[in-house]
This record gives structure tokens, C-alpha cells and sequence, in this order.
């Protein structure tokens, strides 16, 4: 059974002393299937359009799939390398992903749920870079 959450993602990127950070609040919806849980939302961009994502985790691997003006299906694979590519308007890139760690505290109703997983990411063969994702699951209160 799915349930309604509120979702805060946290991003940040590390790159040659410059550290970017991104973060959003979302609703979505939450589920468990098995031992997979799985994390739906949908962002809007600046420009109006609207991103799907889907976050399905599992022990030692997590995969983040986003459709619409961006789409990518990445996976993240305790202490190995993963490759996907990333489109958007402006063309593809080619992503080499190293996962050095995944943290998850599963959502329950009582408790917050969170992951963490910090890794690096090659663009093209590029240097790479640090990156991290903080993605904290809520009860949504309906009020």
C-alpha cells in the first residue's frame, strides 16, 4: 500500500574547491514491495516542465530513474562503478558513477526514513567529482 509522504532532497557537488548545493520538498508517494522500497515524486522546473522520479532501493543498491525534459536511470552499487547517460535538451552525457557509501533508514509512520549516498561521478571522462544525495521521507500531515 502506498502512502503519502513529504520528500527533502539535498544535493551537493564538490568540484575543484567550488561546492554547489541544490534542495527541494516534494510530496510523493512511498512503498514497500518485498525488500524493495520504492520512492515516487514529481519536480517542476523554472522553465515549467516536469520531471518524474523514482527511487527504488534495495539493499546495497539504489537506483534513481528521472523522465521529462531530463531523464537518466543511475544506479548505485556499494563500492563499484556504474555507467548511464543523461539526456537533456542540450545533448547526452556520459556518467561514470563510484558509490562509496549508501546509508537508509526506511520510512516507517512513526519514524523519518533518510538516505544518503555519497559517491563520485565522471562527465565525459572528465576529473571526477564528489557528490552527495540527502533525500529525507516524512509523514505528510494532512491538515
Amino acid at each position: 500500500m502506498d502512502k503519502q509522504v513529504r520528500i527533502h532532497l539535498h544535493t551537493v557537488i564538490e568540484d575543484n574547491g567550488l561546492t554547489e548545493t541544490n534542495t527541494s520538498k516534494q510530496l510523493g508517494k512511498y512503498y514497500r514491495k518485498d525488500k524493495m522500497d520504492v520512492i515516487t515524486f514529481e519536480e517542476k522546473t523554472e522553465e515549467g516542465y516536469t520531471i518524474k522520479s523514482l527511487i527504488t532501493i534495495q539493499p546495497e543498491k539504489v537506483n534513481i530513474k528521472r523522465l521529462g525534459v531530463v531523464s537518466m536511470n543511475q544506479q548505485f552499487l556499494k563500492a563499484k562503478i556504474t555507467e548511464n547517460v543523461y539526456t537533456h535538451p542540450h545533448g547526452n552525457i556520459h556518467m561514470e558513477t563510484f558509490t562509496k557509501s549508501i546509508d537508509y533508514q526506511a520510512f516507517e509512520d512513526q519514524n523519518e526514513g533518510f538516505l544518503k549516498i555519497d559517491y563520485t561521478v565522471k562527465l565525459n571522462g572528465q576529473d571526477k567529482r564528489n557528490h552527495m544525495i540527502m533525500l529525507k521521507i516524512m509523514k505528510e500531515d494532512k491538515k
